[in-house]
Formats: structure tokens, sequence, C-alpha cells
């Protein structure tokens, strides 16, 4: 019962931090990223890190807190799509298309396996809309379109996943 109160008093915090900042968040990344969908993407990520914050409501400046993490993480994206564009130049670049080996062939569906039991246990939506993002790198309005919902319930989706997965993480 005081492991249920606990993280019910830890989503309520999530939930008022999210209600007060995420428009002012979405915005600031807007501006910095010029893609309001990649915006969205990273906004939700962020607030996924105050899930894992371990002393979330001591913050006394939420919208600095948010903006160190939404930093972070928006120079994160930036280094990955910097490396994505040097390996697929480079990958163009072989005159041979580049076959996996028999063991990267088996590392690749290990880790597919490890991902499928983690995800076991989520609706099939929630499931879909995880692995489209992860996955395929689908933004939040292309995985919306593909599901026939709104962003606003991809959103709902993946927050469900990444919160599932933690729970089966963390013993």
């Amino acid at each position: 019962m005081f492991v249920s109160a606990a993280q019910s008093a830890i989503q309520q915090q999530v939930h008022a931090l999210y209600s007060d900042h995420h428009g002012w968040l979405h915005g600031w990344l807007r501006k910095k990223l010029g893609c309001t969908h990649q915006a969205a993407d990273l906004a939700q990520d962020t607030f996924v890190r105050a899930l894992l914050a371990p002393r979330l409501d001591e913050l006394r400046e939420p919208r600095a807190w948010l903006t160190t993490v939404a930093h972070g993480l928006m120079v994160n994206h930036l280094r990955r799509q910097d490396l994505e564009r040097a390996y697929l130049e480079a990958l163009a670049a072989q005159p041979v298309p580049h076959a996996p080996s028999p063991e990267e062939r088996a590392m690749i569906l290990e880790t597919l396996h490890e991902i499928d039991a983690l995800l076991d246990g989520l609706p099939p939506k929630a499931r879909s809309a995880f692995l489209l993002s992860q996955l395929e790198g689908l933004k939040y309005a292309d995985i919306a379109t593909r599901l026939g919902v709104s962003v606003s319930m991809v959103k709902k989706y993946m927050l469900q996943a990444m919160t599932h997965c933690m729970g089966v993480a963390l013993p």
C-alpha cells in the first residue's frame, strides 16, 4: 500500500509539472529545433525523465530543471542525427551493400526478443506506438496517422509504454 501511495504522489507531481509547463517547454523546443514534431517528441522524453527523477517534489525552479533536461536531450538528438547522417553517407559510398554477419544477425535477433519480452503485457496500440517511435523513428504525428488516433493519444501510449518498461526493468 505504501508503494502505491508513493507512486500515486509521484504521478500527481509529474501531472502537475506536465500541466503547468508542457506548453511552454514545447514552444521553447520548437524555437530551438524548428520542428514541432521533434519538439513534441523531446518534450515528451523530458517528462519521462521527470518520472525517473528521484526528488521531483524538491524542485524549486521546475522550468530551469526542464530546460536543462530538454537541452541535454536535444543535444543527444542532434548528435544522433549527425551520426545517422554520417553512417548513411558512408553506407551509400560502399560499392556493395553491407550484409550483417551471422553473429550480428544473432545479436539483432536476441535484442528483438528482449524488446518483445519487455513489451509483453502492453495493449496493442501502446506497443505499436512505442515500436514505431523507437524502432522506426517515426514522429508522434506519423504514428498517430498510422494508428488512426490523435497525437495526444500517442503521447498517452508512449507514457504508458515507458512506465511499463520502467516497471519491468526495475525490480
